[in-house]
């Protein structure tokens, strides 16, 4: 299983059962409401709550995201590539599927994933588990019905199994302030570094 097949997958209107660099995944097209819409309804998630955009090149996430300010894409080029998940301002509105009741946030992912390098194209991600559900680092951790229903499931072996850090930076263009939301794989100390303040 290449990068290739897995992008005709979600290009097609699929969804892929996926390793990433913290646990298995579920991706979708983020601009097809029906792979959206059947993305939820696995996982048992409402469409009111938001999901992660994730690219898998950092120049490619900065280019699609041309609204950012100076501030704010430098903090992304010091957390990305990364087991983080960022908040950030969404003024454009832009991957709306994602975004939940909440159309002016955009939650942000680039992993470190070089078998994925070549994928150009963003992917609506979430784990691949039962929302309110253990985070699957195993693909038999991955709820059957998930894997069944997937038009594509590949298998990375065992994870390191603790998910993406969820870090707020909605305000940080404008004032350097920045909040975790969710403690995951990157510590608060290294953010610290990488930010300022807190």
């Amino acid at each position: 299983m290449n990068a290739e097949t897995f992008e005709r997958i979600i290009s097609a209107g699929g969804l892929a059962v996926f390793p990433t660099d913290t646990v298995y995944g579920l991706a979708c097209d983020p601009a097809n409401r029906a792979a959206v819409e059947r993305l939820y309804l696995l996982k048992r998630r409402s469409l009111s709550k938001p999901s992660a955009v994730m690219l898998f090149d950092l120049g490619l996430a900065l280019a699609t995201l041309p609204g950012l300010g100076l501030r704010t894409r430098a903090a992304l080029e010091r957390l990305l590539p990364g087991a983080v998940t960022l908040l950030l301002p969404n003024p454009d509105e832009r991957f709306p599927l994602a975004c939940g009741s909440d159309p002016g946030t955009l939650g942000l992912r680039v992993p470190r994933l070089e078998a994925f390098a070549g994928v150009r194209r963003p992917v609506l991600q979430s784990s691949a588990n039962r929302a309110g559900g253990p985070d699957p680092r195993r693909l038999d951790e991955v709820p059957e019905l998930i894997r069944a229903a997937a038009d594509v499931v590949i298998d990375g072996g065992e994870l390191p199994g603790t998910s993406s850090t969820v870090v707020d930076l909605r305000r940080y263009g404008d004032s350097g302030e920045w909040s975790v939301v969710r403690e995951g794989a990157v510590q608060t100390g290294e953010l610290g570094v990488a930010l300022g303040g807190g």
